[in-house]
């Protein structure tokens, strides 16, 4: 982790909601995110430090209310915990860089490519659309 901030500096860089979300682990509301649908060209970047976490060539609609990829940017982007809360055990996926809450993986992502989901919450997120492509639109 190379970003450490105290709280205090974080409430005051982002939302409440994304505080909530990015510093507390909370979870939005399902089928709430503004990037749910996006289907520009382009990178989801950490809404906190502003490291490229996925790229749009791995979303997918999964259909869980969260945007979705079937494998982040690059194998180093993103920390990953053992999560036992609500009396579940799940993969938490967190920021490598400033260790930011984005969401949770699981196993149930598409066969023909990784097969994994990382079910990611949409306020954690910034997109950056692909200057190069047409519009962005992929």
């Amino acid at each position: 982790m190379n970003i450490q901030k105290t709280e205090k500096e974080w409430q005051t860089l982002l939302t409440q909601d994304e505080f909530r979300v990015c510093r507390k682990g909370e979870t939005e509301a399902s089928y709430s995110g503004v990037l749910l649908y996006n289907h520009m060209a382009g990178s989801y970047d950490c809404v906190c430090c502003g490291q490229a976490l996925f790229s749009s060539d791995s979303k997918f609609e999964s259909g869980c209310g969260w945007p979705s990829f079937d494998h982040s940017i690059t194998s180093t982007a993103i920390r990953y915990l053992d999560d036992e809360s609500y009396g579940m055990r799940r993969t938490e996926i967190r920021c490598a860089n400033c260790d930011s809450h984005l969401g949770h993986v699981f196993t149930d992502g598409p066969k023909e490519t990784t097969g994994e989901r990382y079910c990611v919450n949409s306020i954690s997120l910034q997109f950056v659309a692909d200057p190069s492509s047409d519009l962005g639109i992929k």
